[in-house]
């Protein structure tokens, strides 16, 4: 592989710490990152989170890359593995506000009404018992109209890359919660 110098310079810089290099380095490779979201569908807010989670990754491990010039690979590498994760979690994905699958009958009636106030008071509850944190980001992103990542980035002072993986992790929490759980058992 013939190293960029350009590439081995911003790497080298930004292990260091310089935030001008970082800069440099997200918006040279983020059409990469982009690009790679798009040939595996993953498109939107979810391409946000995509690309959030890779430059975090890249945060994380930038001083674990033992050649600079391997980092256009290393995204494309990092940028799949996140798209497959995101596309696997999404099969598994079962909507909570739908209280049964398959069409409703007209004689769901009142039955069906008592059962999707009580699917409701489930997930307020299960929202409820979330940590503060994950009760403040996922109000600002399920508000009407929702919040920027730029916007909830400022309020809670997390870093913009940080918002969609965590956001995931707050609803993992949520879909694993005890008390929706034992709605789904009753």
């Amino acid at each position: 592989m013939r190293d960029d110098p350009v590439v081995v310079d911003l790497v080298l810089r930004a292990r260091e710490g310089d935030a001008t290099a970082w800069d440099a380095i997200v918006e040279r490779y983020a059409p990469l990152v982009w690009g790679v979201c798009g040939r595996y569908g993953v498109t939107g807010s979810d391409a946000d989170d995509v690309a959030g989670g890779v430059w975090l990754r890249l945060v994380e491990r930038l001083d674990t890359l033992h050649e600079p010039a391997a980092l256009p690979g290393w995204l494309v590498r990092t940028t799949q593995r996140q798209c497959l994760q995101l596309l696997r979690a999404r099969k598994r994905q079962v909507p909570v506000d739908d209280p049964e699958p398959g069409p409703r009958g007209e004689d769901d009636g009142v039955d069906g009404e008592i059962l999707v106030a009580e699917r409701r008071h489930a997930l307020r509850t299960a929202f409820a018992e979330l940590p503060a944190r994950c009760r403040e980001l996922l109000g600002m992103l399920f508000a009407e109209p929702p919040a920027s990542y730029a916007e909830i980035s400022a309020a809670l002072g997390v870093p913009v890359g940080a918002i969609g993986p965590t956001r995931g992790r707050c609803l993992d929490r949520l879909r694993r919660s005890r008390t929706l759980a034992a709605l789904q058992l009753a």
